[in-house]
């Protein structure tokens, strides 16, 4: 059994820039990407195997069929998706629902997020939070657009790590590198968009009333405990572990052998190169790339000097 190696599936976005291309080497086709969407079974933006017996076939479809190269799930979809976001401009502030209030309305899962600051420009920050205390509160607060007043700003450098729960009114800030992991939904519901026009002259669509329904209030500011399991040179950190995801990082420096601990594995080259040998075959690892380990790998090592982003499905 081989890992399987995703193509990225590109997003144009109004906020988007070119560091795809000049930072990950990607072949975006323009300059205003926004998203990677790097392991995706979303609709939107599905993932394509680009190796072994499953080259060409798209994660979706071997999620339906071949169950078993995922530990025979119970879930109807596949439950995560991994993104690089390349925040050239703000992206709007804006809040995602719970998966209540996403099924009920949207046919889909909500959105619970956490986000691993690849860079930050001097200064750069983000929206985390709101002051509001009721939701007459923050719907009066809304209508006012007192929004100096209403948002939470947080600055942020490379190496930040935030999670992102449903209900929580957030804002990547321009200037930000971000690896998002997050549950496989597309549902945002914007706040406030700065006004911005498109390319044809047309502001974006607000979600005032969505947004009032689905925000927690007051807001909570969520507690993680970041660890770390040093071997050698190298090391394990883990930032988070949710009923949906958890998130690691590992920080190889020579080689680091890893033993599977969930029915499948996810993991995004976000720094440096090295290799990944499964049962004694070698698979290059460049920036930017990203892959899954099935079920059936028991166990693989990650060999050069390499930064990497790992997930796996939470136990909900």
């Amino acid at each position: 059994m081989q890992p399987l190696f995703m193509q990225p599936v590109f997003q144009e976005k109004i906020w988007g820039g070119n560091r795809l291309r000049t930072v990950f080497g990607l072949d975006i086709p323009n300059d205003k990407i926004g998203e990677d969407w790097a392991i995706s079974g979303h609709p939107h933006g599905v993932s394509i195997v680009q190796n072994g017996p499953y080259k060409g076939q798209s994660l979706d479809k071997l999620w339906a069929e071949q169950k078993e190269l995922f530990g025979h799930p119970t879930e109807e979809v596949f439950p995560l998706l991994v993104k690089i976001l390349d925040a050239e401009d703000d992206l709007s502030v804006q809040v995602h629902p719970d998966d209540a209030y996403g099924l009920a309305h949207e046919g889909e899962l909500g959105k619970t997020e956490c986000w691993y600051v690849i860079d930050a420009a001097p200064g750069a920050e983000i929206i985390y939070g709101h002051t509001a205390q009721t939701k007459e509160e923050l719907s009066q607060m809304i209508a006012d657009e007192k929004w100096d007043e209403l948002f939470v700003h947080v600055p942020v450098k490379k190496g930040d790590f935030f999670y992102v729960p449903s209900g929580t009114i957030h804002a990547i800030g321009k200037g930000i590198l971000i690896l998002e992991t997050q549950q496989s939904s597309d549902t945002t519901y914007r706040v406030y968009d700065y006004d911005r026009k498109d390319d044809q002259g047309q502001t974006r669509e607000l979600h005032v009333q969505q947004s009032v329904d689905v925000t927690t209030v007051p807001a909570l500011k969520p507690t993680i405990s970041i660890s770390e399991t040093r071997n050698g040179k190298s090391s394990i950190i883990t930032y988070l572990k949710t009923d949906f995801f958890n998130v690691y990082e590992w920080q190889v420096k020579g080689s680091l052998t890893f033993k599977k601990q969930a029915p499948y594995t996810l993991a995004t080259v976000i720094e440096g190169y090295g290799k990944l040998v499964v049962d004694g075959e070698t698979h290059e690892l460049e920036l930017g790339t990203s892959f899954l380990l099935p079920n059936q790998i028991e166990k693989w090592e990650v060999q050069g000097d390499v930064r990497i982003i790992a997930s796996e499905p939470g136990e909900k």
